[in-house]
């Protein structure tokens, strides 16, 4: 019961280390099972296009749905252009709030398409279909030869063999290539990953360990939001379910405004003269949203991101 319990701990405080690394791993079992079953390069001029549908497309359908599993995508879009709702701010500082957003979101969905590429460039099977039928690399392999080359070429990815009688000295053959292009990707993400969490964990407004603490009370703080939202809809359906059956009229029953709704859901904003956790934790301090210093906070820290994505366990559908 104790190794069990020492693992459910770890778990949670690994989650976004083990849910990147479960995508990555689901990315690459899915990148081998679709070379290796689902592949099959044609072997003639349409070798460019097939190979690089392939090889781009997978990871762009990736892209997309790294932003429609994200939940800070919907608390941004959701209810952020309704008709009826003035626009109270100028049209650059609304780009400018977007992009700031869209920056940290964009780096988390491309956790999957950069998996996918970097699994299936060192395989080469795609890059090798598509390559043999790039005009380009025709050209450059086939340099001083005659117009049959041309047409092998398009057969390496069918038959191994050819390469070695294609290939001239100067050129590297295109398994060759497309792993060395493979290596160079995984180390440059690798080393911008690093670079970009350093500078993002220099220009922290918080200590360590504060980063710690506000994490936890971000996930504790949606756990009882998660709780309370389930009690409370619960007794508001059964005082309706009860006043429909009984022809009674309801007795008052306090629950939260469509403009208080709309509070808590917006985006979180960093003011370092106020110390708020979450715009639930700013709402309650600010006499319900009415006061000036709820509008206060013009910092979007991306090493606070976190703070809009605590129902992260949950997709935004």
């Amino acid at each position: 019961m104790d190794k069990l319990r020492g693992a459910m701990d770890f778990c949670i405080r690994h989650q976004t280390v083990l849910g990147y690394s479960t995508v990555s791993l689901l990315t690459a079992a899915s990148e081998c099972i679709f070379s290796s079953v689902v592949f099959r390069c044609p072997c003639n001029s349409g070798n460019m296009l097939y190979g690089s549908v392939f090889l781009i497309v997978p990871a762009f359908i990736l892209l997309l749905l790294g932003y429609m599993v994200n939940t800070r995508t919907w608390r941004l879009l959701t209810g952020s252009c309704p008709l009826q709702k003035r626009c109270c701010s100028s049209p650059r500082e609304t780009c400018t709030r977007y992009c700031v957003v869209l920056v940290p979101m964009t780096a988390r969905a491309l956790v999957a398409p950069l998996t996918w590429i970097a699994v299936a460039l060192p395989r080469a099977s795609f890059y090798e279909c598509a390559a043999s039928g790039n005009s380009l690399i025709q050209n450059l392999m086939c340099k001083d030869k005659e117009q049959e080359c041309h047409k092998l070429l398009v057969k390496i990815p069918c038959d191994e063999k050819l390469s070695k009688n294609v290939s001239s000295g100067e050129f590297l053959s295109l398994q060759a290539q497309s792993q060395l292009i493979g290596w160079f990707l995984i180390a440059s993400v690798m080393t911008v990953a690093l670079i970009s969490t350093c500078i993002i964990r220099c220009y922290s407004p918080v200590s360590y360990l504060q980063l710690k603490f506000w994490k936890i009370y971000s996930k504790k703080e949606w756990e009882l939001f998660e709780t309370k939202a389930k009690e409370h809809a619960a007794r508001l359906a059964e005082i309706n379910i009860n006043c429909f059956f009984e022809a009674t009229d309801p007795a008052p029953f306090q629950t939260p405004s469509n403009e208080d709704w709309q509070k808590i859901s917006s985006l979180y904003n960093f003011n370092s003269r106020e110390q708020y956790y979450s715009m639930i934790h700013k709402y309650v301090n600010t006499n319900r949203g009415n006061s000036i210093r709820f509008g206060e906070g013009d910092q979007n820290p991306p090493v606070l991101g976190f703070v809009d994505e605590a129902s992260a366990g949950e997709s935004g559908f």
